[in-house]
């Protein structure tokens, strides 16, 4: 195999050379990695609560040796190290669900217990995983003398969990960091993710007349209506696009409430919430324009939900709850600048896939169309589940790929 070269202080440097440097620090901070993410898991961080985690974090950034560290207005953690002219960023949210019903657990689920080749409990893999490996990463490349015409943001961000891609809303128009490429830590089990589908969150609000409930036929009964819409979008969602390798989109409603002047009455108002699933061509705009088909002959109203919370910092920021499908070519530059990291430390090619689930990459990539990959320690089967946990050997992997993508790319 015929490997690049990089000039650094004026050696040849082989960059099989550097795959195995970086390999064997990995494996040599391998019990500094897991012992990073114990400490962040015991502290529980649900989306705007995120203070103390954030702390931590902040801490074992600068503790590795980052040329810099701060937290911004909406309480992102964003380690710097190098400043080239091009951008890479590799991003990792910080906030988690809830534990749920604790009795599902067969360990403490904040107790960052270490045994048995784990790290257990909530968050480990998604998603405090991918952020206490990439502090190895910026270990390795401090200890390495990176110095390549690259700029590296490492990011512990917020909110994920309630809004994708919000946190990236802010760091790229408030903080003015715009990536040239971007890496997701969220769990892929190790292989190199390039996209996933899109959703988006819908009300559907239906206006009926009430009547005395003796006489129902005076009235007009909005429950009624949002039955009959219930059904039609169960068959819509048989009907809905297929992309040969994100899937198909999906529709499903997740609640239905009403309202009536009393248990007497006929309802005078009803409301469906849609969970939205868009496949590649699909959009807001056509799915809006799907419902409103529905409900045309309705009184009814089809809108597109907003979010708008305050930050732990106190700063309230917001955006349409509309996350972009998005995927990147598997002959793009990025995804196989991950593929040759990988086969240069491991000898083998990653499996090139997808997320079931949603993650910031609807920002950096379908928003601002940003390249993006996803790759993480962990299996994405775990995310919100009970008895959560990660393998060690994972987050070893993935400190080694951060850092070479760096020198790869």
């Amino acid at each position: 195999m015929i490997y690049p070269v990089i000039l650094n202080q004026n050696r040849i440097i082989i960059m099989s050379e550097i795959s195995l440097k970086v390999k064997e620090l990995s494996e040599k901070y391998r019990d500094y990695t897991a012992s990073n993410l114990s400490r962040l898991v015991r502290i529980k961080s649900l989306s705007t609560q995120e203070h103390d985690v954030q702390l931590e974090l902040k801490r074992q950034m600068e503790e590795a040796g980052f040329d810099e560290v701060r937290i911004d207005g909406l309480g992102n953690v964003v380690g710097r190290i190098g400043n080239g002219s091009r951008i890479l960023a590799i991003d990792g949210h910080m906030d988690t669900v809830d534990i749920g019903y604790r009795n599902n657990w067969d360990f403490d689920p904040l107790g960052g217990e270490i045994s048995d080749g784990f790290v257990h409990g909530r968050g480990s893999v998604d998603q405090k995983g991918g952020p206490a490996s990439f502090v190895t990463s910026g270990r390795i490349l401090k200890e390495l003398g990176f110095d390549r015409d690259l700029t590296i943001y490492f990011v512990g961000s917020v909110m994920e969990e309630d809004c994708d891609g919000l946190c990236w809303k802010y760091i790229i128009e408030e903080d003015g960091i715009k990536p040239d490429f971007v890496i997701s830590t969220e769990p892929t089990n190790l292989n190199i993710y390039r996209g996933h589908r899109g959703r988006m969150e819908m009300h559907v609000q239906f206006y009926g007349v009430s009547a005395h409930g003796s006489a129902p036929e005076r009235g007009k009964n909005a429950i009624y209506m949002a039955s009959r819409a219930a059904l039609e979008i169960e068959k819509l969602n048989e009907h809905l696009k297929v992309d040969e390798f994100l899937g198909k989109g999906s529709v499903t409603i997740s609640e239905i409430v009403s309202g009536s002047p009393s248990l007497c009455a006929v309802a005078d108002y009803a409301r469906i919430h849609l969970d939205r699933r868009l496949t590649w061509g699909e959009t807001m705009e056509t799915a809006v324009g799907e419902v409103e088909e529905i409900v045309k002959n309705m009184n009814a109203k089809v809108e597109v939900l907003n979010y708008s919370e305050k930050a732990y910092t106190g700063l309230e920021y917001g955006m349409v709850k509309y996350y972009p499908t998005w995927k990147m070519p598997e002959d793009h530059l990025i995804v196989q600048t991950g593929v040759k990291a990988f086969s240069q430390l491991y000898g083998k090619n990653p499996k090139v896939d997808k997320w079931t689930f949603s993650t910031n990459g609807i920002m950096t990539c379908g928003v601002y169309g940003i390249p993006t990959i996803g790759f993480g320690p962990g299996n994405e089967v775990l995310a919100h589940a009970p008895n959560e946990k990660v393998p060690v050997n994972d987050l070893v992997v993935a400190s080694a790929f951060y850092a070479l993508f760096a020198y790869t790319i």
